[in-house]
């Protein structure tokens, strides 16, 4: 498939002891960093265009620095950044490397609180700007903010609108800068809080700042900052007083989980990056709920609040096929059940004749899926084997039980992702030439002109790499009939909660439904669903309705399907080509407890999806038709 860009990772740490506990017990006080490097590393697949991380230390004496961050850009950031913080170790003898107490007084992020970030960018802005975490500086070491997230609003106008008309003034229109803002002035109103009351107790000088940040209380800050935000997040922060949190969408669409004993608490964007980092089981992590918010105090102590009220759960159903990683034991049990659910579809496809049918698919994410394919055909073949061995009527000879159980799946690596195409290089009809090259064959796989070919891919969004590379490639084979097997529905909406689809001519089975509308006469259903769309801007969002559900209304999956392959395959192709999608009851099926699917039904969990897709189809309308 082509490859989507989508949410980010995080990851926290929070050291329990000083540093003088790791030294001595795992060899190295750079513990904390060498654990937020590996729970980095290991969520790379979640940003690939920027990383960045801070540090505080909570021993830093009056005129020393106690906040640290570094930043960098590029799919080789981690590494950048890393290399960057112990390039000011490089020169240090091996006695000051073992010195904790010398780490903890004079170097740069050696420090208790860790926080990383990876970026892919949902909004089209770049730049070492637009990288996490975000700092906000104050001379107050408590109104100090570092904040990284997992997020997308999809209500930043509005939020901006209020927090300027209360006369804060952002330093860019961007939704990061502007939660930056909001929870940066609701800590600095906690703070001032303090202050008088501290005052008013006749406390003085650095007793006031000391009393501040043993009673800070983030809850306050949150749930005063958080409560306008529409979208999916996992929002983590730190101060420079030393407290640390993560707070967590009421829908529960962005993931968190989190880990805690006597010597550290982690907090990351996947389940099994904490198993692999801390070689901990996978019953010992917990997931952050829907509007729940972690936090530790300055002195090390962990609670957990319910900052805003939990909606209906609309946990992303794209993590779990495609976005998390696949070691993830409930993932990969529920990617094999997604192709698993598939054997029927696929059956009728090619007739039942799973003999003259080579299974395969599209490398790398679908691998699991195609697993669970595997199994579901082999389930199948055993209960055929039965009913013909039943249906001889009388004891088999051994040739005749032979010949029967002899039977096997056939299955292959038929398609090889061989090379990366760098569009610099090329340009125009020789671009389009490298295109249809991204992936390879393995010749010889199949029996030219006899055998089907099903491969399964995990989604098909846009189709390009269908059309460019993957149908002409497999042709090349000879197949009778190719089959095209999404593990996941027809993606039809757009995305605002983190995955970087948000235009509606990016899907081709909307293009699909548009085509057939138009090819049947029934441009009424277009103009209808745009008067809709287009009366209701001046409603609050909380009022408006999906009217493009009215565009797929007329036509099955199957007709939707059908389209698709007349504009997906390319001239001169020789095998007859099928789509076969997932249903919606077949992924909830198999993803029971992550329901979220408004890509596919159209049913986004917030109000500020469902204005966002209203006006990206009046756009679409608008640029493409002349009323």
């Amino acid at each position: 498939m082509e490859q989507l860009k989508h949410e980010c990772g995080v990851a926290m740490i929070r050291l329990m002891k000083p540093l003088e506990h790791y030294q001595k017990k795992y060899g190295t006080w750079m513990y904390g960093l060498n654990k937020l490097y590996l729970l980095m590393e290991k969520q790379h697949n979640r940003g690939q265009e920027a990383a960045g991380l801070a540090c505080v230390k909570l021993q830093a004496a009056p005129g020393e620095e106690y906040m640290f961050r570094e930043r960098g850009l590029g799919a080789g950031a981690i590494t950048e950044i890393f290399g960057t913080v112990h390039s000011y170790f490089k020169d240090l003898t091996p006695e000051q490397m073992r010195d904790a107490d010398y780490a903890e007084k004079c170097l740069p992020f050696a420090g208790e609180l860790y926080m990383g970030h990876l970026r892919y960018s949902t909004t089209g802005k770049s730049g070492i700007s637009y990288v996490h975490p975000f700092l906000r500086r104050n001379n107050w070491r408590a109104k100090n903010l570092a904040l990284c997230g997992n997020f997308n609003l999809t209500n930043v106008d509005e939020i901006f609108a209020s927090i300027t008309a209360d006369g804060q003034h952002p330093r860019k229109y961007a939704d990061t800068y502007i939660m930056l803002e909001q929870v940066g002035h609701r800590l600095d109103r906690e703070v001032e809080r303090l202050y008088t009351e501290c005052k008013g107790e006749g406390l003085e000088g650095m007793n006031i700042t000391h009393a501040i940040e043993e009673r800070i209380d983030l809850t306050n800050v949150l749930k005063t900052s958080s409560p306008s935000w529409d979208g999916g997040y996992v929002i983590c922060g730190l101060t420079g007083s030393g407290e640390s949190f993560a707070i967590r969408d009421p829908w529960g669409i962005r993931p968190a989980f989190w880990y805690m004993d006597d010597d550290i608490f982690v907090l990351a964007s996947e389940r099994p990056v904490i198993q692999t980092a801390l070689n901990v089981p996978a019953d010992s992590i917990n997931e952050l709920q829907p509007g729940q918010a972690i936090m530790i105090s300055k002195k090390g102590q962990m609670r957990l609040a319910q900052i805003n009220e939990p909606k209906q759960k609309n946990a992303c159903s794209f993590e779990r096929i495609y976005f998390s990683r696949g070691s993830d034991v409930d993932i990969y049990r529920e990617r094999k059940k997604l192709g698993e659910n598939l054997v029927a579809p696929i059956l009728k496809a090619i007739d039942n004749d799973v003999i003259h049918t080579v299974f395969s698919f599209i490398p790398n994410t679908a691998e699991v899926a195609f697993y669970g394919m595997l199994e579901g055909f082999d389930n199948y073949l055993n209960q055929l084997k039965v009913k013909r061995i039943e249906a001889l009527g009388h004891k088999p000879s051994h040739a005749e039980l032979e010949q029967i159980l002899s039977q096997r799946i056939r299955s292959e690596k038929v398609a090889i992702k061989d090379i990366k195409l760098r569009t610099f290089i090329a340009e125009g009809n020789t671009r389009n030439d490298l295109a249809a090259h991204v992936y390879d064959i393995t010749y010889g796989s199949l029996v030219p002109y006899a055998d089907n070919l099903v491969i399964i891919d995990d989604s098909i969004v846009r189709g390009t790499t269908l059309k460019q590379s993957i149908i002409s490639i497999l042709d090349r084979l000879h197949p009778k009939k190719i089959v095209i097997v999404s593990s996941s529905p027809q993606v039809r909406y757009p995305d605002y909660y983190g995955i970087d689809m948000a235009s509606m001519e990016q899907f081709i089975a909307f293009k699909a439904a548009i085509a057939l509308l138009e090819e049947k006469g029934m441009q009424d259903v277009i103009i209808n669903a745009y008067s809709k769309s287009k009366a209701q801007l001046g409603l609050p969002k909380e009022e408006m309705v999906n009217y493009v559900k009215e565009i797929y209304a007329p036509f099955t999956d199957e007709e939707i399907s059908a389209k698709m392959v007349e504009l997906l395959t390319p001239a001169g192709t020789q095998a007859k080509v099928e789509i076969v999608y997932q249903t919606l009851e077949g992924l909830h099926e198999a993803c029971p407890d992550h329901t979220g699917d408004w890509y596919f039904s159209g049913d986004y969990p917030t109000p500020g999806g469902v204005k966002l897709v209203n006006q990206a189809f009046i756009n679409y309308i608008e640029e493409n038709y002349k009323f």
